[in-house]
């Protein structure tokens, strides 16, 4: 059994799902994990937005945009007129239950129905499709088996059990399609994983069903030594271990969502990243496997905020450190980097939803300022905090970059620079040349 998760760029045409098809139909049996076709969720979040401020004229020229570009899929996919009526009928289901949310209040549960429609819809498409193909699939919906608990985690066991009953309901069929993002929450509502959660779903179901490989497949050849949009001449990577895969996802490589290495590390299932524009590409596989030490990727990750508390009369007190982080645990709002000093601490955030109450908390242990337009920029490898020369090579190459923060040694497969936003490309190119060009 292998897993392979198709994002939205890869369905994201007539053309795409059927190369998708193609790549899938074999004998080796398999759960294929799909996104939404490409542009589909911003479309509904935009829908979902006008609802939400009962413009039900610009809902609906929105809706029916949307309604009119799946029509043209169809169109394009479909050979033979009954599959066409086929799918021409889907398309109409569904944009039927969106557009009834023009008629009623809209709260946050409707919204989350109206997202979970563009991955029901792609696994649809393709399901159809192969029955026009004459290939056997089974098509077994997430919200039978995916669910997250009170805290928004993952039900493991739920998932496993109930995952694997659908599948051996069908013990001869090979092709099981499914779909990514989307699960039902602790009360049967529809919810999802947060955006980029179809690579998460992807994990769940590999490690549920304990899949040989998990396979996520996008339109890069693997994770790249540096962020190819901001630097030239960058080389796929052929192999990372779980934990240096986890920090690059986490600080800013999109490739990968953050969330989807740590249940694959757990129970050791191997992940890899592949192209499907060109699938004959080893891609970057993910395992426990250590390869070598030494620097492998640069990453950054943008929209941070810094926050400053300075206090030189409670800094050093008993317990002030925990007050601090008690009132970001308060608003569920995580850290990335900390820094101390005699009179400050400083930490920085990504999720800024939260902002002002945190800042009001803390003006209760010292003065607060806060720094917007932020990047992280996070050098990483295995055991580059614990060995001599890596740190030095770091500093070289930013020698003219304004640094304003550093977490050194907090990870051995880290270090992490906070710059300002307008820097990073400079900083992402100078590191690639001092740590990669010379070598």
């Amino acid at each position: 059994m292998v897993v392979l998760k198709f994002g939205g760029t890869s369905v994201g045409s007539a053309e795409r799902i059927k190369e998708v098809a193609n790549l899938v139909n074999s004998s080796q049996k398999k759960v294929v994990v799909l996104s939404a076709m490409s542009g589909t969720t911003n479309s509904l979040v935009e829908i979902a937005d006008y609802l939400y401020k009962k413009n039900h004229d610009s809902a609906n020229e929105a809706i029916l945009l949307l309604e009119q570009k799946y029509y043209e899929v169809i169109n394009q996919l479909f050979s033979t007129q009954e599959f066409k009526e086929k799918g021409t009928e889907l398309i109409k289901s569904h944009f039927t239950y969106i557009k009834s949310f023009t008629q009623d209040m809209f709260t946050l549960f409707e919204e989350k129905a109206i997202l979970a429609q563009g991955e029901l819809i792609s696994t649809a498409l393709l399901h159809y499709y192969f029955n026009e193909q004459n290939v056997d699939s089974i098509l077994i919906p997430a919200l039978n088996f995916m669910r997250i608990d009170k805290e928004g985690e993952p039900d493991l066991f739920y998932i496993q059990e109930n995952i694997n009953r659908e599948i051996n309901q069908n013990p001869e069929n090979a092709i099981f399609i499914t779909q990514g993002y989307i699960c039902r929450n602790a009360f049967g509502e529809i919810d999802n994983l947060r955006r980029g959660g179809s690579d998460y779903s992807a994990s769940l179901i590999g490690v549920a069903c304990q899949a040989e490989e998990i396979q996520i497949w996008t339109d890069i050849d693997g994770m790249h030594n540096n962020d190819p949009r901001f630097v030239e001449n960058t080389k796929p990577l052929a192999n990372l271990s779980f934990d240096e895969a986890a920090e690059l996802a986490y600080f800013g490589a999109k490739i990968l969502h953050p969330a989807s290495v740590q249940p694959c590390k757990i129970a050791n299932t191997p992940v890899r990243l592949k192209n499907t524009m060109q699938p004959e590409a080893s891609g970057t596989l993910i395992s426990s496997a250590v390869n070598g030490e030494g620097i492998k990727s640069i990453a950054a990750k943008d929209n941070i905020t810094a926050i400053k508390i300075k206090s030189g009369r409670m800094l050093l007190a008993h317990g002030f450190m925990r007050k601090v982080f008690e009132i970001f645990e308060t608003y569920k709002t995580p850290i990335d980097m900390i820094t101390t000093s005699e009179v400050a601490v400083s930490v920085t955030i990504d999720d800024t939803k939260y902002l002002n109450d945190i800042v009001d908390e803390l003006k209760k242990y010292g003065t607060v300022e806060v720094d917007t337009d932020l990047s992280i920029v996070c050098v990483v490898g295995d055991f580059i905090a614990e060995s001599k020369g890596y740190a030095f090579k770091v500093m070289e190459a930013l020698q003219n970059i304004s640094i304003r923060m550093i977490s050194y040694g907090g990870s051995r497969h880290n270090v992490s620079l906070l710059v300002n936003t307008s820097d990073k490309k400079e900083a992402l190119n100078a590191l690639h040349q001092n740590l990669f060009d010379h070598v």
